[in-house]
């Protein structure tokens, strides 16, 4: 038991750290190939900042602990959007300033519904295909968009101006292409011990590995997530700590949600469907709704709407914990 949780730790450690050498790689590759910044901040750094999901879910599906997967991937967003906007929030309210924010919240929204009903049939390959397709669909849009706001020179959309200030230093092709490799193999290694770990921790407190990989597992892959939103809201960059958040969500939903379908098709949980998901819904819409504000206010957390969030997040870890001893 103890070595499981000395791994699970560690797996955790390792995976954070591979993490941010992972998107430096990536990031700094594409620079190299002339993408732009703004290209590479909507598609490239959320896609890297997922790539802990991404793997330990795969990993989860290909052992045949699909339920952890699952739980990996909707624990993440619920994380993502109570515990790390929350804590973000009270160190400084959120303000949504970006028109890029609000034209990705409605597609946030959008994709979630769908996942939710296509998970009431369970997880099949075609479900998996097609939120690849979705996903196929996204980054397209994101291409595109990136393409028309890097033109528009007259518009300084505030997102914009925070993701250049946030391109990493060039750094020479060969040491981002070893950053990168080096990135993909922790990534590898960790995922596989906290997969490991993660299944022993379950069986030994005989909770299912659904339970494991919507605690502690998700809140360990949404570390990258965390410190990227605390280091952003620490440099009034507000709207990259939202905007990571909102991506990583759609990255979690189509990247991650779908590797149980195109692995290991199995039917869901009834408590993901009853309970997890519809939790995940409530604080995507919530996130919607404070996203665009009302009465012609900008949308913007507070620190109570952040305490609420935080409250929330907390409430429902408690109702995981209250199941597993019932």
């Amino acid at each position: 038991m103890l070595l499981d949780f000395i791994a699970m730790t560690v797996g955790l450690f390792v995976l954070v750290v591979a993490a941010d050498k992972f998107v430096i790689g990536a990031v700094t590759i594409a620079k190299n190939f002339s993408v732009s910044p703004l290209m590479i901040g909507l598609t490239v750094v959320g896609l890297g900042t997922s790539a802990p999901e991404i793997l330990v879910s795969a990993i989860a599906s290909f052992q045949g602990n699909s339920g952890l997967a699952v739980g990996n991937a909707i624990g993440s967003n619920i994380a993502n959007v109570g515990l790390i906007l929350g804590c973000t929030a009270l160190i400084s309210p959120l303000m949504f300033k970006s028109a890029l924010l609000k034209r990705e919240l409605p597609v946030l929204m959008a994709v979630s519904l769908i996942c939710y009903f296509l998970s009431f049939d369970g997880l099949s390959v075609i479900d998996g295909v097609c939120m690849l397709f979705m996903l196929f669909v996204f980054l397209i849009w994101m291409v595109r968009l990136a393409k028309q706001e890097q033109q528009n020179v007259e518009i300084d959309d505030p997102l914009k101006q925070e993701i250049l200030e946030e391109m990493p230093a060039s750094i020479a092709t060969q040491k981002a292409y070893l950053f990168f490799a080096i990135g993909l193999l922790g990534l590898l290694v960790s995922s596989r011990v906290i997969v490991w770990a993660a299944v022993n921790i379950a069986q030994s407190f005989a909770v299912s590995d659904l339970v494991i990989g919507l605690t502690i597992v998700a809140f360990g892959t949404s570390l990258p997530e965390l410190a990227t939103s605390i280091t952003s809201v620490l440099k009034k960059e507000y709207d990259l700590a939202v905007g990571n958040i909102i991506g990583s969500n759609l990255y979690n939903l189509l990247a991650v949600y779908s590797l149980p379908g195109l692995i290991a098709p199995s039917a869901v949980a009834e408590s993901v469907i009853y309970r997890d998901f519809p939790v995940m819904l409530a604080f995507t819409s919530t996130l919607f709704i404070l996203g665009y504000g009302g009465s012609g206010k900008s949308g913007q957390i507070n620190r109570l709407a952040g305490f609420a969030l935080l409250f929330a997040f907390c409430s429902y870890q408690y109702v995981i914990f209250q199941s597993t001893i019932s």
